[in-house]
């Protein structure tokens, strides 16, 4: 090394050798407010219904003339990610729940019948199961996340 390097003075710094938490946790955040947490999931069972109209709406898509309800997937994918958001404001898989029970609850509505007999739900050939595809390609991906336990499984 010679003698001209020994004059520097050594280099380790500590703050490089500190471990930080990647993302912090709720109760680090400082909202912590029942009222916020309360309009947080609020607004997330809100879009569970706007989920499940979208979902509805588009459901009789096509490419061409061959029926394509991508659109019950895309609901099914969105409907876990309010899932999942819900699960970082609660602690309860119930309340967590609370946008997948909306969008169920939407979706009972919006099958029934509307005034002078309207549907949305139904149709000939594939879209004759429109209600069920949609049911089951919404209800799995959130039912996954619930399974799953929210954050690093703390629900069980």
């Amino acid at each position: 090394m010679g003698h001209r390097l020994d004059i520097f003075p050594v280099r380790q710094r500590p703050d490089l050798t500190e471990t930080k938490q990647g993302a912090a946790s709720l109760e680090d955040v400082g909202a912590t407010d029942p009222a916020i947490r309360i309009v947080v999931l609020a607004l997330l069972a809100v879009d569970g219904v706007l989920s499940a109209l979208a979902g509805a709406l588009l459901l009789p898509s096509y490419i061409g003339s061959i029926p394509f309800p991508i659109s019950g997937l895309i609901s099914g994918l969105v409907n876990a990610a309010l899932v999942w958001a819900a699960a970082r404001w609660t602690r309860s898989p119930r309340v967590a729940a609370m946008p997948l029970w909306t969008w169920l609850l939407t979706v009972a509505v919006i099958s029934m019948g509307g005034p002078g007999d309207d549907i949305i739900l139904g149709g000939q050939g594939v879209m004759a199961y429109g209600a069920l595809l949609l049911i089951v390609l919404g209800v799995v991906p959130p039912v996954w996340v619930l399974s799953r336990g929210g954050q690093h499984g703390r629900w069980w």
